[in-house]
């Protein structure tokens, strides 16, 4: 199994927690640039290139994104992605448009939490209603309360944000059990 998709998670808006506040004050000094060594057209070539050579050599290749990755992982199962993953799963993604979400061709799963002003609830709504109607097999996770970032930044000292880590670690783990093997 292969996980393809690199991140780090970038708070935005309103739903700050106090313990986020410095990291989010030193990521909007560095989001510009970071958005420009990082865009899709910088990073698509290397994540497909990197799929390409885990197609070569795995029989069942799987994709995760979190946040940055999820439009990535959306155009690894893509229509004219060539066949380069089985499956799908992100967590709360950015950058996601609704294209991308049209043009998936493999099992998806979406974690989304309640609060995400990334994923919005009109991207949430559009993907609940497109993607079953592909004729994909679809696993939506709704995480109440969570906020954008959970699965990956989530404050393990905080119970309902570790109940969430826990969750969507188990769901993408039996997620790619069921689909690679």
């Amino acid at each position: 199994m292969g996980y393809v998709g690199r991140h780090k998670a970038i708070p935005f808006g309103p739903y700050e927690t106090p313990h986020r506040k410095n990291e989010r004050m030193l990521c909007k000094r560095l989001q510009v640039g970071w958005t420009a060594r990082n865009s899709k057209e910088v990073r698509e070539p290397e994540i497909f290139a990197f799929a390409k050579e885990l197609r070569g050599k795995y029989r069942r290749v799987g994709a995760i994104g979190f946040c940055f990755g999820g439009w990535a992982v959306f155009r690894l199962g893509a229509k004219t992605s060539g066949g380069l993953v089985d499956c799908i799963s992100t967590a709360h993604p950015s950058w996601l448009i609704k294209e991308e979400i049209e043009n998936v061709d493999v099992p998806v799963q979406i974690l989304a939490p309640e609060i995400d002003p990334v994923f919005t609830p009109e991207l949430k709504e559009f993907s609940n209603r497109v993607i079953p109607s592909l004729g994909l097999d679809y696993d939506y996770q709704h995480f109440p309360a969570l906020v954008h970032g959970f699965a990956v930044r989530g404050n393990k000292e905080n119970e309902a944000e570790l109940k969430g880590l826990v969750r969507a670690k188990i769901a993408a783990v039996h997620w790619f059990n069921q689909y690679l093997h």
